[in-house]
């Protein structure tokens, strides 16, 4: 989300649908410094030039499956945090083939498994601030 008005928000394209930088965390390293590595080789994005908001977080657990593994459906828990930058930034996709900043006008209707209860909670957690 880019700071100042009016206020955006980053998502990136998959083919079929939008999604956030995401993976998974290497040895030692915490949620919150995964989501900045994350983001970072995903969008180009500097994580010095992101300031996650210390009192957000909101995390899914949602059923998948990979064609690598058939029809085996495997249980995934995602944790997103809510990254801050002064401005929009341009972005170097390199797991992705696009990207978008939309603008910031909830309720938002983009994606129902997890992209609108993510962004139902940022609109509730700005609400209280």
């Amino acid at each position: 989300m880019s700071g100042g008005s009016p206020k955006r928000f980053l998502l990136m394209r998959h083919p079929g649908r939008w999604d956030l930088p995401k993976g998974h965390a290497e040895p030692g390293e915490s949620l919150r410094q995964t989501a900045l590595r994350e983001t970072q080789e995903e969008t180009g994005i500097e994580a010095s030039q992101i300031v996650l908001d210390p009192e957000f977080s909101f995390s899914l657990t949602y059923p998948v499956t990979y064609r690598r593994h058939g029809s085996q459906v495997f249980v995934k828990t995602v944790t997103y945090f809510l990254g801050l930058v002064e401005s929009e930034k341009p972005i170097a996709c390199s797991e992705h083939a696009g990207y978008k900043w939309f603008d910031w006008s909830p309720p938002h209707s983009i994606q129902t498994q997890t992209i609108d209860p993510l962004l139902a909670a940022v609109a509730e957690h700005l609400s209280r601030m």
